[in-house]
């Protein structure tokens, strides 16, 4: 059996969370994309019956109540989950990136107070770091800052792209604490409650003609908290939100394969039923093509991303291969869903099937957490700096 292979008992437990995506998440999705009190019920209908079942927040750490789970399991895991967009909040991992930020840099208070009750679903979290004026991709240039008085910090700036914003309980703020630190020893993270006077949200930014998602934007005019909502120790947001940002990134791409793969179902089907003068378009070479190469890509991107949890469960640095997967998974994504639509005709860009979603979301894939671009560059210089080395020594 391959290392990268799932054990018997993930491969029992990856089944069990396939079986509740298809037949209790994935039918509830009409419905639970209204994003209604009707859908909000819904939701936590699903939530319960996925803690009932023993299937919530399995990658977390087992003692702040999740089903601890490595890396490398999990990402098998985490593929099935990825077939729904809905998954992630019916079975507790969507706040698997700000659970772990507090598990690891919170205060015993901190984590009573929030991490408790994210675990559990009672709350949701947000993180403010991109702003409109500054580019994403250098959190050097951040404008928002945080000036203690007294007792309190003061907060002022604007972010947008926060996602999640107009449901969190709390936004965990990126904001220049120290000015004339060198540029990353001037960022701190501060917890904001989102319910704090000054907190508001301009708007929910459309996305790709989406206008009811979630994505916002915020201005933080003269916000006030206690100076001990502070995450970590001052000055150290890059190091802290880069331990957030790596395993997210993985979590994105075990998810993606879930996306690609249910988009390769719905193409295959499609293809072996759909009648065309000369026959089934399945018999056609071109389209015989599209399947090819998507299994092909699937398959290379899978066997990526698992060789990347592997090497974090391994303790080693695993920094080129996030990289790698992170561009090369957003890529797979975009091509096997546009391919799937390609198939279906005009049918797949109605919203009769879940392609046109895919579709958007697809795309944004390429920026969030790092744009291609950055990912691609950063890779390149670690693989040539392992080359400078050889041939300096």
């Amino acid at each position: 059996m391959s290392a990268l292979a799932p054990a018997p008992e993930v491969e029992e437990l990856r089944a069990r969370v396939r079986a509740f995506v298809d037949e209790r998440v994935i039918p509830a999705e009409p419905a639970l994309d209204r994003h209604d009190e009707e859908a909000a019920a819904l939701m936590r209908e699903l939530q319960a019956e996925a803690k009932r079942d023993g299937l919530w927040a399995l990658g977390l750490p087992r003692e702040i109540g999740g089903g601890g789970l490595g890396f490398l399991p999990y990402c098998h895991v985490n593929e099935e989950i990825g077939r729904s967009e809905h998954a992630m909040l019916a079975l507790g991992t969507h706040s698997a990136q700000d659970a772990t930020m507090l598990h690891l840099f919170g205060t015993p208070e901190q984590k009573e107070r929030w991490l408790r009750p994210l675990v559990e679903g009672e709350i949701y979290p947000s993180i403010g770091m991109t702003e409109p004026d500054a580019p994403g991709s250098d959190p050097t240039q951040v404008k928002t800052t945080a000036v203690l008085d007294g007792d309190e910090w003061v907060i002022n700036g604007r972010k947008w792209f926060i996602t999640g914003a107009n449901v969190a309980a709390f936004t965990t703020v990126f904001c220049v604490t120290d000015p004339d630190a060198p540029p990353h020893r001037r960022c701190s993270l501060i917890i904001v409650p989102t319910d704090t006077p000054g907190y508001v949200i301009e708007r929910v930014i459309p996305v790709l003609g989406e206008v009811g998602g979630a994505h916002c934007e915020i201005r933080l005019e003269d916000v006030r908290v206690p100076a001990e909502n502070l995450l970590g120790e001052r000055g150290r947001a890059f190091e802290i939100a880069q331990a957030r940002l790596g395993p997210g990134r993985i979590y994105h791409c075990m998810r993606w394969l879930g996306q690609a793969q249910r988009a390769f179902d719905l193409m295959c089907e499609r293809a072996l039923e759909r009648q065309v003068a000369g026959g089934r378009l399945a018999d056609m070479q071109l389209i015989q093509g599209f399947i090819a190469d998507s299994a092909a890509e699937i398959h290379a991107a899978r066997l990526m991303t698992l060789d990347a949890a592997a090497k974090i469960d391994a303790g080693e640095d695993a920094r080129v291969e996030i990289s790698l997967i992170k561009f090369f998974g957003a890529k797979v994504l975009h091509d096997v869903i546009d391919r799937a639509i390609q198939v279906h005709g005009a049918l797949g860009v109605s919203g009769d099937t879940p392609l046109e979603g895919m579709y958007r979301r697809a795309r944004l894939a390429r920026l969030y957490d790092g744009p291609d671009e950055i990912h691609r560059v950063s890779a390149a210089r670690r693989i040539l700096r392992r080359y400078e080395r050889r041939t300096t020594t």
